[in-house]
């Protein structure tokens, strides 16, 4: 009888080790990502708008249809990136992933305060090479530093209503992510 009982404590420990070394393991070996499916169709350091999300036809998961969203796949290898989304009526967020869909930065119309949302996305290195007067604080321009120097950018326009997805649309076919060929300018403080 206690041969039984090890038996089956052991066989439900060893299926729960399995289990779960699996679904750690699932996401680095797939190799169906969203990196991966978005590199097919989104151009590198430029803003590629998605085909509305449709329920048999989705290249993301959960893309609610709802939004307009456009993606940025970005290589810091060369420089940093300047983005600039201009906002929509409703509500403009924009989220920053690893090639391994890690999400590390996200920020939206209101956190901006600002009609266009504006910033510089580099590596901690390329970060650390700013000169000291020249490094930017939030005041100015906000600078991402990203982990990896691949990823992808994620902007998103919502349309409260069907009839304003056109405009949702354009604010984002507006915005722009390119290499950065000169370090960020800092606006000159006032003397006091």
């Amino acid at each position: 009888m206690i041969r039984l009982l090890f038996a089956i404590v052991g066989g439900i420990l060893l299926g729960g080790i399995v289990h779960l070394v699996s679904v750690l393991a699932l996401p680095r070996i797939a190799s169906q990502d969203a990196y991966s499916r978005l590199t097919e169709i989104a151009t590198l350091n430029a803003v590629t708008p998605l085909p509305p999300a449709e329920p048999a036809n989705s290249l993301m998961p959960y893309m609610d249809p709802a939004f307009a969203v456009a993606i940025c796949r970005y290589d810091l290898s060369d420089g940093s990136i300047k983005l600039t989304a201009p906002v929509s009526e409703a509500y403009t967020s924009v989220s920053f992933y690893t090639q391994s869909n890690v999400a590390y930065y996200a920020i939206n119309d209101r956190s901006a305060g600002r009609k266009v949302i504006e910033l510089n996305l580099m590596t901690e290195a390329q970060h650390a090479e700013l000169p000291e007067e020249e490094d930017v604080t939030a005041a100015d321009r906000l600078i991402i530093d990203s982990p990896s120097t691949t990823g992808l950018i994620v902007l998103k326009a919502l349309a409260p209503e069907p009839g304003m997805m056109d405009q949702a649309r354009s604010s984002l076919a507006a915005a722009k992510c390119r290499l950065q060929t000169e370090p960020p300018v800092v606006k000159p403080e006032a003397k006091r």
